[in-house]
């Protein structure tokens, strides 16, 4: 049944309503559209963040959507985890796929939080001034409403099936999760399991990305935090499962696939036996990565070597790769950059760093500390700082090298500051640095590459740059969990002791010779072009999200019209692959012209 009235009230397609009633009900909220697009503007994350609107965008099109829901009412049901309204960009890219999969025969439903969750990713201590307030209660006063209302809007100018948390929890449910929030031991929360379900890492990973650390030892609330979060990741772990199994889905599209909520739906669906899609924002402007099974921080470092080794590799593939790993510098081709005026001539640099070049150099690129701190079996070391401040102490013995540190510029430019710098804690350990060490700042405008290019070797731990340095020839060490690892183009640490065996063999005086630059050059072109899948309705635009919804018609988001589009849903649908073929749409273009 449709809730009486439009705001506050609800109007939107219960999952057993029948589509002619929705097409009444869609043209009776067409009316109102200044009223949906009003609550769509409504202010999330501290944006001025729009939202798709869908009866707008639809448009002449609307009776061709109207036949294609109905035509889908039977159709395989896709579960669009969006959950966290407030995050603009994932709710527009979700609903475009929701779209498209209607347009493919498939039923979509959607799910959101509806201000039940008492902390979840989009809380951030930089918005608490007043750290107490979140403590006392949450996200609730402040942050749901603007997060809620707008996403709902947007799906329910849709009228696709809509869900949400609220409706699959009992106070047993409620009562339970609060019980264990309070009675466990915050020190094992990131071990934390309930009926199976690995709840605590993904609780313990959000109240570090609250934090903006890799550690709460040092925070007052640190304990409060945690048990917020670790309540609302039972709570997630509840609803989704009561969803799940009373709905049936097939698969699941979730954004990231880790932290609160998105970590747990993915660990409910996975134990339900429904297939989970996770996706992230890539870096190349219009593109984005999809996954199967599990965030793409886990599937990159695994995934065969043979979905990218066998290509025919041309010239022309190999001008593209280049070509765009040269703008990297700049970032005109991509989303995110860190540098406005990046410092790359030779003698800027060394007055830059003080570091003489002509001397045999060793690079080090950290990442952010609190970023995804997922366990990953395969590392060397159990945390990046201890990485760096071993490898430290290693060089400073060692002074027939330099070893340059440099600091990752998303520590001051990412969308969370890190409230625990990699300098600081160096600080701690090093009052005063090894002569033959030298740290460039997160602040420096110094160019990495620029930088990098001039060492002898690089040592990563989980920076994507490693696939870069490789593409230039450049010897990479990998300590951590970057992507590049078992790839066959990095030195891999499998140990600890591995890895100071790796270094005991610098300086390697030579780059890397032509048959691994080649290989590290094709798998480049796979990461950069073939796993990140373009989807040109998400229009470049200024702000949070970096991106709008825009499109010509539906006809634009049909099979067979937008390629990126075909194989994300015959992924999400069928299981298939998520690689788009850059080479052979390369070649479609160039035989065209």
């Amino acid at each position: 049944m449709f809730a009486d009235g439009f705001a506050p009230g609800r109007l939107d397609v219960q999952p057993g309503l029948a589509v002619r009633d929705a097409r009444e009900a869609l043209r009776s909220l067409l009316a109102k559209v200044p009223q949906i697009d009003d609550r769509l503007r409504s202010r999330a994350r501290g944006d001025a963040a729009t939202y798709p609107n869908w009866p707008e965008l639809l448009g002449d099109d609307l009776s061709e959507w109207l036949d294609a829901l109905e035509a889908a009412s039977d159709g395989e049901q896709i579960l669009v985890g969006t959950s966290m309204g407030g995050f603009a960009g994932g709710a527009a890219i979700e609903s475009l796929l929701a779209v498209s999969l209607v347009l493919r025969g498939a039923r979509p439903h959607a799910l959101l939080c509806d201000k039940v969750l008492p902390a979840c990713q989009l809380c951030e201590v930089a918005n608490y001034p007043r750290i107490g307030h979140f403590i006392e209660h949450g996200p609730l006063v402040d942050r749901c409403s603007p997060c809620f209302t707008p996403a709902e809007a947007m799906y329910q100018g849709l009228t696709i099936p809509l869900h949400r948390y609220s409706e699959n929890l009992a106070e047993a449910d409620r009562q339970l999760a609060r019980d264990i929030a309070r009675s466990t031991d915050v020190a094992e929360v990131g071990d934390f399991s309930f009926e199976g379900l690995h709840l605590g890492e993904h609780a313990l990973a959000g109240a570090l990305r609250f934090f903006a650390r890799a550690t709460i030892d040092s925070e007052e609330h640190g304990a409060a935090v945690v048990r917020r979060y670790l309540e609302a990741a039972v709570l997630t772990a509840l609803a989704a499962r009561t969803l799940v199994r009373r709905e049936g889905f097939s698969a699941a599209v979730l954004n990231h696939g880790i932290y609160v909520p998105q970590g747990l739906l993915a660990e409910v669906c996975r134990q339900e036996g429904v297939r989970v899609v996770t996706w992230n924002p890539a870096y190349r402007k219009q593109c984005f990565i999809f996954s199967h099974g599990d965030s793409y921080h886990h599937t990159m470092l695994d995934e065969p070597t043979s979905n990218w080794d066998q290509m025919e590799w041309t010239s022309a593939m190999e001008a593209d790769i280049l070509q765009y790993l040269a703008s990297r510098a700049h970032g005109k081709d991509d989303w995110i950059w860190f540098h406005d005026e990046p410092v790359s001539d030779l003698k800027a640099l060394e007055l830059a760093t003080g570091v003489d070049l002509s001397l045999p150099t060793i690079g080090l690129l950290t990442n952010v500390m609190w970023d995804a701190q997922l366990h990953y079996p395969a590392n060397a070391f159990p945390n990046m700082l201890d990485w760096i401040v071993k490898s430290v102490d290693y060089f400073s013995r060692r002074k027939d090298l330099q070893l340059v540190v440099r600091v990752h510029p998303a520590e001051l430019r990412g969308s969370v500051k890190t409230r625990q710098p990699v300098v600081d804690e160096l600080r701690k350990h090093f009052p005063t640095l090894p002569s033959n060490v030298t740290v460039v700042g997160a602040e420096s405008q110094v160019s990495t590459y620029a930088l990098t290019a001039q060492c002898d070797a690089v040592l990563i731990y989980g920076t994507k740059t490693g696939i870069e340095l490789t593409s230039q020839g450049i010897p990479v060490i990998v300590a951590g969990e970057a992507w590049v690892r078992n790839k066959g183009i990095t030195l891999d640490a499998k140990s600890e002791g591995h890895y100071f065996e790796l270094l005991d063999q610098l300086p390697f005086a030579s780059r890397l010779d032509e048959m691994q630059t080649r290989r590290s050059r094709m798998y480049a072109y796979h990461f950069f072009f073939r796993k990140m899948v373009p989807i040109t309705q998400a229009v470049p635009a200024a702000g949070n999200p970096p991106y709008t919804i825009e499109l010509a018609g539906i006809d634009e988001l049909r099979p067979g019209a937008s390629p990126g589009l075909d194989v994300v849903c015959e992924g999400i649908l069928g299981g298939a692959e998520f690689i788009f073929p850059a080479e052979v749409a390369r070649a479609a273009s160039q035989s065209i012209a």
